[in-house]
């Protein structure tokens, strides 16, 4: 006796999720274009929830800050270059990190920008000059005496805001920055 041919379903062609996950599969070019999109996106959105309190547009508030060495650095002396303003504070790991970018940022800008930074929530100068030594500082340090931080609703480290030539802010970033990405926020 014969037992019956199981009856098998029909055959359907792939769906859209089927043909796409078939091409991801098999195009390793296609597979890294995709995850490095899909990175871009998500770091995207960190930075923007990160910034989402931050001021945007507009000019920089008015300011005058004493510097560590040197004369006091108003906002109005700022203008006619592109600014970065990167605000830091002496206990900050990532500060420390990230202070060597922002010399090399400050060297290959040359005259092209203003790169200064902006020490904030130190109890003493005292504090600020051990970091300035400890790492070798060779850009401006001005002193947030005046609570521009808190202006600009910082209340992470690091956090850099960027002005266009006239003073308004173009955008802000927390966090570790890579150099490129301090000129490429600056200069463009």
């Amino acid at each position: 006796m014969s037992t019956p041919a199981p009856e098998t379903a029909p055959v359907r062609p792939p769906g859209l999720f089927g043909r796409a996950k078939a091409a991801y599969d098999r195009h390793a070019p296609l597979r890294w274009a995709f995850d490095l999109a899909l990175l871009l996106v998500i770091l995207g959105g960190v930075g923007l929830w990160q910034t989402r309190a931050h001021v945007k547009g507009g000019p920089v508030p008015a300011f005058t800050l004493r510097a560590l060495a040197g004369p006091e650095v108003s906002s109005a002396s700022l203008s006619g270059k592109p600014t970065l303003l990167a605000f830091w504070a002496p206990w900050c790991t990532v500060c420390e990190t990230e202070s060597r970018n922002l010399g090399w940022a400050r060297s290959l800008a040359g005259d092209r920008a203003n790169v200064l930074s902006v020490a904030t929530a130190w109890s003493s100068p005292g504090q600020v000059t051990a970091y300035v030594e400890r790492n070798g500082v060779d850009y401006p340090v001005l002193l947030d005496e005046t609570g521009l931080a808190e202006a600009l609703n910082i209340n992470t480290f690091p956090t850099v805001y960027f002005l266009d030539e006239q003073g308004h802010i173009k955008g802000s970033v927390v966090g570790y920055t890579t150099t490129f990405g301090l000129l490429l926020r600056t200069l463009f």
